[in-house]
């Protein structure tokens, strides 16, 4: 079979829908349709029940989910497999959110690398859905992200509690945005979870889906804005930004996602490496932040 097929197949049940298969295949909506034709030809049966609402699955669907995800991923095993570099016995594809390789995946990495030297390693970053698919696809082994989808193959497992706190560049900034808030998109439940704390907020004059582009741009021009304390603190603590007093903060869980059929050694290794850093780090913020507020009025909101 064309593993082109599976590929379609595969985007079509992560997009929902043909229409957002295609744009994000970079192909036409006709051609996504007459992919999933030849998929239902070959295999004698409907895979999709399509109405306006999108496409869901049949149960042949949910069936063929799970040999297309294998299909795919003995392919792109096969190709690391072949094209490993001289002296490596085996490789390892890791994706993460971009604001999850600040302070953390770019610590994790050469960790990994100096514990498992015999590894081939490839890095990406994206946002969730762009990991999820190469997860999907078996591109990528392990996925660390904020919003995780649960799919055949794949185990989650959460890696720590992320603390959004509000950090300006002024000592005296007031505990709610203003006209040079940075606003910067850390997901869906953030965003739900900001509208209900600051019911007035009617949007900001720059929005940033990445942390590192709003942080930047805050110690550059100032301003103020939502980001991981891990991410601030050494700013914080060098005068170059400021926790805002009074100020909501937000949880919100980071996971790990890896294929369950993976070299279970090589992603144990990689599992235990990213606890321990996760541990010290939110150890060294949560002992900063401890003695920050035995000198002075509490940093961070109450829990």
């Amino acid at each position: 079979m064309d593993t082109e097929l599976a590929r379609t197949f595969l985007t079509v049940v992560t997009s929902g829908s043909f229409v957002n298969a295609a744009e994000h295949l970079h192909v036409s909506q006709s051609t996504v349709s007459t992919r999933i034709h030849a998929l239902e030809e070959h295999l004698g049966c409907a895979l999709f029940v399509r109405n306006k609402a999108g496409t869901t699955l049949t149960a042949a669907g949910r069936q063929f989910q799970r040999h297309a995800s294998t299909l795919v991923r003995t392919l792109e095993l096969a190709r690391h497999d072949v094209g490993l570099p001289p002296g490596f016995s085996g490789s390892l594809a890791i994706g993460g959110r971009i604001g999850l390789w600040e302070e953390f995946l770019l610590e994790w990495l050469p960790e990994m690398q100096r514990c498992n030297p015999a590894i081939s390693i490839r890095a990406e970053s994206g946002i969730e859905p762009e990991i999820m698919q190469g997860l999907i696809e078996g591109r990528l082994d392990i996925g660390v992200m904020y919003t995780p989808q649960s799919r055949p193959g794949l185990k989650i497992q959460q890696l720590f509690e992320e603390r959004l706190v509000m950090v300006a560049s002024s000592p005296d900034r007031p505990p709610h945005p203003q006209s040079d808030y940075v606003y910067v998109d850390w997901g869906p439940e953030f965003y739900t979870r900001h509208n209900t704390c600051f019911p007035d907020f009617t949007g900001s004059s720059l929005v940033a889906n990445i942390g590192w582009l709003g942080l930047q741009h805050i110690l550059k021009t100032g301003g103020a804005g939502y980001f991981p304390a891990r991410m601030v603190w050494p700013f914080v603590k060098d005068g170059k930004l400021h926790i805002v007093e009074d100020a909501p903060e937000f949880f919100m869980p980071a996971y790990v996602v890896f294929a369950v059929e993976r070299d279970e050694q090589v992603i144990n290794d990689a599992l235990s490496i990213m606890l321990r850093i996760a541990d010290q780090n939110h150890g060294t913020v949560d002992s900063a932040h401890t003695l920050k507020r035995t000198r002075q009025k509490p940093a961070f909101a109450a829990e």
